[in-house]
């Protein structure tokens, strides 16, 4: 029985994550002790040791490096619609079904680091800027979840609703959710509420 290898990451696509993720790591550090105001790029760049050539590279200003994790959000739902075998969902109701754990499931990765969900929400509470940012960042996630439904066929009208109504579960578990630890229950909890509707 053979068995597929998954390819090996070169040496400079390692170089290039590692200096990425040193990046955010360092954002991440400076956001919290100094507040994202008295934070600049070159800030950012002198702690995690790269240029800022390197950082512009990967991050259109700071503000982009406060939603990278939406990023992985983004590709995990990539990842889930190609791992899972789903045929198309006949109803609406069935399409906001299938989405389900694969919104919860971004919910738990969301809340993997709570101290750094906890810092991300915080900024962009206090910040119009990226609350407008994150607005964008939430309703491409919604998007990704229409194609990862037409990508198995269900109808874009259906799966348009769907993708809003799954994401509304989402914002729904993040308001009632008084820690980052109840965010996926309490999304979870939305999409039962609504499955009794």
């Amino acid at each position: 029985m053979s068995q597929t290898i998954p390819a090996r990451e070169s040496l400079t696509e390692r170089k290039r994550r590692l200096a990425r993720q040193r990046i955010i790591e360092a954002a991440d550090e400076l956001f919290a002790v100094k507040g994202f105001d008295n934070v600049s790029v070159t800030d950012i760049a002198a702690r995690a040791d790269v240029g800022r050539t390197t950082f512009f590279r990967y991050f259109g200003d700071k503000a982009e490096v406060v939603f990278a994790h939406e990023e992985e959000m983004l590709d995990r739902i990539t990842q889930f619609a190609t791992a899972e075998s789903v045929g198309p969902a006949r109803t609406t109701a069935e399409a906001v079904e299938q989405l389900r754990p694969i919104v919860v499931a971004l919910c738990d990765y969301a809340s993997d680091n709570i101290d750094g969900y906890a810092l991300h929400y915080e900024l962009v509470e206090k910040h119009l800027e990226l609350r407008a940012h994150d607005a964008l960042k939430t309703q491409l996630i919604a998007d990704r979840f229409t194609q990862l439904l037409v990508g198995r066929g269900t109808s874009e009208p259906t799966a348009v609703f769907a993708g809003q109504v799954a994401l509304a579960c989402y914002q729904i578990g993040r308001r009632r959710s008084t820690s980052p630890s109840q965010l996926g229950a309490q999304t979870q909890a939305a999409f039962d509420q609504l499955a009794a509707l």
